[in-house]
């Protein structure tokens, strides 16, 4: 392309039906649209690297594999944790309820406390996805009368 000179599109000619003409190039180096029309678009530099020319690399999909494999390692990770709690904690504790009493580990006893908090959670958490179930199927399903 000569310095003076806008060429458009390939070919050197304005895309058909866009009703644009251009005027020679100012000194600057941008072209110049006719008075009342809009200008091109900014032309992008060349790509000077090789990671530049190519395609961008697709997003990595996330699988079920790839979720279980996840949260298996998370697991393995608290239990050692887990673990290395209860073996840190080993002074024997008096523990008493409901008319039962006995002497366990403190790790042990902390951990069965949350283990009874966590099944408590699952119970109530169970009974209300099972009464959004119900709600829902009552929904899908016509009245019958």
């Amino acid at each position: 392309m000569s310095s003076g000179q806008y060429t458009p599109g390939t070919g050197g000619q304005p895309e058909p039906g866009s009703g644009q003409s251009y005027q020679a190039e100012p000194a600057g180096g941008a072209a110049a649209p006719k008075q009342g029309q809009a200008g091109p678009a900014p032309a992008t530099p060349a790509p000077t690297s090789p990671a530049a020319t190519r395609p961008p690399a697709a997003e990595p999909r996330v699988t079920r594999a790839g979720v279980v494999w996840a949260a298996v390692v998370a697991a393995l990770v608290l239990l050692i944790l887990l673990i290395v709690f209860i073996l840190q904690n080993q002074d024997l504790v008096l523990v008493r309820f409901l008319g039962f009493e006995g002497a366990v580990p403190l790790g042990m006893a902390l951990f069965i406390a949350s283990v009874t908090g966590g099944v408590l959670v699952a119970v109530a958490g169970g009974a209300r996805i099972l009464q959004l179930r119900a709600n829902a199927r009552r929904a899908r399903t016509p009245k019958r009368r």
